[in-house]
């Protein structure tokens, strides 16, 4: 790929501390794991919104991916169908959502069909949106609430990103209102923040929109219980990828507290710097009903298109059987807090 989408892939908010840390956070953890036990007839199905799954893997909600092949979005939902995986489309994608949705939808096994988000200040722009997006066969939404604005990316503003000329975020019509500040005014906090969503906004899609609503970029235990209080039908844990605000704690040490928080039934997925089959084991130990893979597949993507993403799955599928073998874990019901050694600071 180019210099300019590395920066934009692979980059940060800031000192890209929270970057840094979703991947040391994983490490940190460590297996305890049991031994001499009837592995026989195990699988990694999981249940989550009452549809089982061949496995927990979804991929994470990425935009503009044509800036790293020219099939872009098309292929990672080749691969995604073929690997039983699931899908959180990014409302930035780089093709258009039918196309996306057609080859997920015509296979049985393949994961969920999710569509992501950003809030747009023009309610009729959103209703016709909500309606292409049930139209083209979705299963539910996801509202990204940690990205009012962009975070201060210093990677892409040294090497002055931009996109190119012939790729854009082609669901997203319309034209923006114009800030139309006063002098003296902040254009952040008197243009833009008006603007975003509250929970205002989080009441009026799940009235207008017959699609369970996911809330993505929940850290805090008290919005975690008002999402609950207001009809949310899950949560994903995230801090952007370290993309927005920089030294927010690790996903890996947010996961716990936010499930003590909503209790034991509600869906609960995480993402940010899962790696590999071990990093899905633990969390699943930490309470996740399922995770995003988020910049991995996007390599495999640009090395080698809708094969190399395919791959990728396939690959991080046999490392979670392995672990789950070598744990002691016949089925990931077993992955509890005993599996992780005790003495794990999170």
């Amino acid at each position: 790929m180019t210099e300019s989408a590395w920066a934009y892939l692979n980059g940060g908010a800031a000192d890209e501390l929270t970057l840094q840390a979703n991947r040391a956070a994983w490490d940190a953890i460590k297996l305890q794991p049991r031994v001499l036990r009837d592995l026989a007839g195990g699988h990694t199905r999981v249940t989550l919104l009452g549809r089982e799954l061949l496995h927990p893997v979804l991929l994470a909600p990425i935009a503009y991916q044509r800036l790293f092949h020219a099939d872009g979005e098309r292929a990672i939902a080749h691969a995604a169908a073929a690997q039983g995986a699931g899908i959180i489309l990014s409302a930035q994608a780089s093709v258009p959502m039918e196309d996306v949705a057609a080859p997920m939808l015509a296979e049985p096994t393949a994961g969920p069909l999710w569509f992501q988000l950003y809030w747009r200040d023009d309610r009729d722009f959103m209703r016709a949106l909500l309606r292409r997006i049930e139209a083209a066969g979705y299963q539910a939404l996801v509202l990204t609430v940690d990205a009012p604005v962009h975070g201060a990316r210093d990677r892409e503003r040294r090497i002055g990103f931009k996109l190119p000329a012939d790729i854009r975020a082609v669901n997203l019509g319309g034209v923006k209102k114009p800030l139309n500040l006063q002098p003296g005014q902040s254009a952040l906090f008197d243009g833009l923040m008006p603007r975003a969503a509250t929970w205002a906004e989080v009441d009026w899609l799940r009235a207008e929109s017959k699609l369970p609503l996911l809330l993505k970029g929940v850290t805090h235990a008290d919005d975690a219980r008002e999402a609950l209080a207001r009809g949310v039908a899950g949560l994903i844990v995230s801090n952007h990828g370290g993309r927005t605000l920089d030294t927010v704690a690790a996903t890996a040490a947010l996961l716990p507290p936010l499930r003590a928080a909503v209790g034991p039934d509600v869906p609960l997925l995480v993402d940010g710097g899962l790696r590999r089959g071990t990093d899905v084991l633990k969390a699943m130990a930490l309470g996740a009903n399922a995770v995003l893979l988020g910049r991995p597949y996007v390599h495999a993507l640009a090395a080698s298109g809708a094969l190399g993403v395919a791959h990728a799955l396939r690959l991080l599928r046999d490392e979670l059987e392995i672990a789950m073998a070598l744990s002691g874990c016949k089925t990931l019901a077993d992955a509890g807090p005993a599996l992780l050694w005790p003495t794990t600071s999170r």
